[in-house]
């Protein structure tokens, strides 16, 4: 449609002007055609005209959005007179996480005379907070004062958002303290940054109290506040939180989505009411809010910790019935429920069904299955699967070490457990934890001798470890067994005496 209609004012010798000029860029850019873009651009400057900040700009934009960020580096090499075309740049740049590339964009703005106005900063903020680097964020955040920039809402957010991702609670409510003093208004995405951010760290009371003071500063909370609400009570296992906030939304005549719908389904299965959050799944389908996986692994999560193995594969049915793929996640969860209730065939055979779909095995589906043949009593399928586990490059964490000592231990293999805890820790890959001690000292206390299990229980304290109750339990049990009633007392007081 567009070369048509630029073909008939030619014909018709209408030459247009750099605003006509703007559109058709604008046009041939929203429709992925940048080389004709480039060929108008150059065609504008043939006829006598200069392309402007929006003309550069926008094509920029465009070749950034299509992953051609070094082609839009040179087109703005070429045209170094705005800061918008600098800032299409910087978003292009921000986009694919590459923040040096960002950084020295900035730089080349400021070598060039161009001062960098209060989005070309706040769009370096934002990704730098978003990827974890608070304290580059806020040197920059710092930087922008220095230079006279002020920070606007968007800045603040992003650095609130970015103190909320790393646990701190405290500095992300100094910078919206600052904010007020700034004169700078919150809005609607502010809130919900807030009260998401507080969700997040389990602050979930804090961030209802936020709700409402949004209430108070004329905001209505949305879906997206209320979601985060109910996903926050539903974290910490708090039904009537979350009851109370779903009523609340709904009396508000706001719609749950998705996200609503899920944190319901998981805070109820929480509490093992399992028909009511099936009955929300249904409901779900005919509100025409389609459940999604994370939905279903959700309940098939709270089935499977609750026994109810055969309802969670009738569950895995249903989903696929909705049209909802299952992922490692749900297979997972089925792995777990299918061992604690020693269905080793029915393992068996979803282990062959994951290898024949195709599913890529994470940290968390070794572990699973490398805990249930453990407990199984099947420690050479265990040793096996590590071996494969560690062929494929998958890294043990505490977890994987700690079923695997656990289990050394407990067939008596202690020595094997031994030389494994002390193999790990001298590699530096793994630092043993209260979990690994305990179920060493267990080990050596019942196979090898007290001494030996003394030794180890004096180096976890010496480590900076603290045995809690179960270590202690252990320990003491074992020492009545051996010494009688008065020697857990004798051998304590050494103990706690040296330490």
């Amino acid at each position: 449609m567009i070369g048509p209609v630029y073909g008939n004012m030619k014909r018709d010798g209408l030459v247009p002007d750099l605003h006509t000029y703007n559109i058709l860029l604008k046009a041939l850019c929203m429709n992925d055609k940048i080389d004709s873009a480039c060929m108008l651009l150059d065609e504008m400057a043939s006829v006598g005209y200069s392309p402007d900040a929006m003309s550069y700009a926008t094509i920029v934009s465009s070749m950034c959005k299509l992953g051609k960020v070094e082609e839009a580096r040179e087109l703005v090499m070429r045209f170094r007179s705005y800061v918008s075309v600098y800032n299409a740049l910087i978003s292009g740049y921000c986009a694919e996480y590459k923040l040096k590339e960002a950084f020295g964009v900035l730089e080349d703005m400021l070598v060039e005379g161009l001062e960098p106005d209060v989005r070309s900063y706040s769009m370096i903020i934002s990704s730098l907070s978003s990827t974890g680097n608070i304290e580059l964020s806020l040197a920059v955040f710092a930087k922008m004062f220095v230079r006279g920039c002020s920070p606007n809402i968007y800045t603040f957010s992003s650095l609130i958002k970015g103190c909320f991702m790393e646990g701190r609670v405290h500095e992300a409510f100094d910078l919206w303290n600052r904010m007020v003093r700034e004169g700078i208004e919150t809005n609607l995405v502010f809130f919900n940054t807030v009260i998401h951010g507080l969700c997040s760290n389990g602050k979930v009371s804090k961030a209802l109290s936020v709700s409402y003071q949004m209430e108070e500063s004329g905001w209505s909370p949305n879906v997206v506040s209320y979601s985060s609400l109910i996903n926050g009570f539903a974290k910490v296992g708090d039904l009537i939180g979350a009851s109370e906030t779903w009523n609340r939304m709904m009396s508000n005549g706001c719609h749950p989505n998705v996200v609503a719908y899920t944190s319901m389904v998981d805070v109820l299965c929480r509490h093992n009411m399992f028909d009511r959050a099936h009955f929300l799944i249904e409901k779900m389908v005919l509100e025409n809010c389609a459940p999604n996986t994370v939905t279903f692994n959700a309940f098939i999560k709270g089935l499977c910790s609750n026994g109810q193995v055969d309802w969670a594969i009738k569950a895995l049915e249903e989903m696929r019935h909705y049209g909802c793929a299952p992922n490692i996640v749900t297979y997972n969860e089925l792995l777990d429920g299918l061992f604690k209730a020693n269905r080793l065939e029915d393992v068996f055979g979803l282990i062959r069904e994951i290898e024949e779909k195709g599913f890529e095995w994470n940290l968390v589906t070794y572990n699973t299955i490398l805990s249930g043949f453990c407990h199984a009593g099947k420690l050479e399928e265990a040793l096996q699967l590590l071996g494969k586990m560690l062929a494929r490059g998958i890294k043990p964490d505490a977890i994987t070490y700690n079923i695997i000592i656990f289990t050394y231990c407990r067939q008596g293999k202690v020595k094997t457990a031994v030389r494994l805890l002390d193999c790990v820790r001298a590699s530096g890959d793994w630092q043993p934890d209260v979990v690994s001690y305990t179920s060493l000292i267990w080990g050596l206390c019942n196979w090898v001798g007290i001494e030996e299990a003394i030794s180890y229980l004096n180096m976890m304290i010496n480590e900076g470890i603290c045995p809690n109750v179960a270590t202690w339990h252990v320990f003491v049990q074992c020492l009545f067994n051996s010494l009688g009633h008065l020697g857990p007392i004798r051998v304590l007081d050494d103990i706690l005496g040296n330490g």
